[in-house]
C-alpha cells in the first residue's frame, strides 16, 4: 500500500483488481477545497488511457509487477518461449500476450517480459529489429529511390511496405512498434 503522495511515473497500481500504469501525475493545491493527485493510467492488459483524480493522502494499492530480460527460444504451436539469461528457466506467453511483437520475433532475439504474480503481462521488443526480407517484387525501370513503396514479406511472414529499391535477400532496419521500414541494415 502507498498513498498518492508516494506515486511516480512508471509506478503500476491495482485498482478494483486490474492493472494500470501511471503515465502522467499532478498534485494540485487549489485555493480552495483539500488538495488533490490529477493522473493518466494506462491499462496494462489493453492499452486503455483513463485520467483519474485522487483526493491527497489516499491509499493506493501499488501492485508489484517484475520486468526481466529475456531471449526468445522458440514457438511451441499456440505459445511463445521465453528463457531468463540469470536462472535459465522457461516461461510459455500465449500469443496474445505477445500481440503483434510476433511479427518481428525471431529465435534468440531479447525482450522484456513484464511479469505480475507468475503471470505474463506483456512483452516489450526493442524498439527496432534487423530482418532479412524473403519476397518482394522487383522494382522496375523508371522507379526511383525517393517516392513510391512496395509490399515485402519479411522472414518472420510479416508483410511491410518498402521503398521501391529494396529488393529479396537484403537486410533492413524495421520499427516494432508500427511496422515502418527504417532503412538498410
Amino acid at each position: 500500500m502507498a498513498t498518492t503522495n508516494d506515486l511516480k511515473n512508471g509506478l503500476v497500481l491495482n485498482l478494483d483488481g486490474q492493472l494500470w500504469s501511471v503515465v502522467n501525475f499532478q498534485h494540485v493545491k487549489p485555493g480552495k477545497g483539500g488538495a488533490f493527485v490529477r493522473t493518466t493510467l494506462k491499462h496494462v492488459l489493453s492499452g486503455k488511457v483513463v485520467d483519474k483524480t485522487f483526493n491527497a493522502g489516499t491509499k493506493v494499492d501499488t501492485a508489484t509487477v517484475d520486468r526481466r530480460n529475456m531471449t526468445y527460444l522458440y514457438n511451441d504451436g499456440t505459445d511463445f518461449v521465453f528463457m531468463d539469461g540469470e536462472t535459465f528457466d522457461q516461461i510459455n506467453v500465449p500469443r496474445e500476450t505477445v500481440g503483434d511483437g510476433a511479427n518481428y520475433l525471431l529465435e534468440n532475439t531479447e525482450a522484456q517480459v513484464a511479469m505480475h504474480e507468475g503471470q505474463p503481462l506483456y512483452v516489450e521488443l526493442p524498439t527496432s529489429v534487423e530482418l532479412v526480407i524473403q519476397h518482394t517484387d522487383p522494382g522496375l525501370q523508371g522507379d526511383r529511390s525517393t517516392g513510391g513503396t512496395k509490399p515485402a514479406t519479411l522472414e518472420t511472414g510479416a508483410e511491410i511496405q518498402v521503398p521501391l529499391f529494396v529488393s529479396t535477400g537484403e537486410k533492413v532496419k524495421v520499427d516494432t512498434r508500427d511496422g515502418r521500414y527504417l532503412g538498410r541494415a
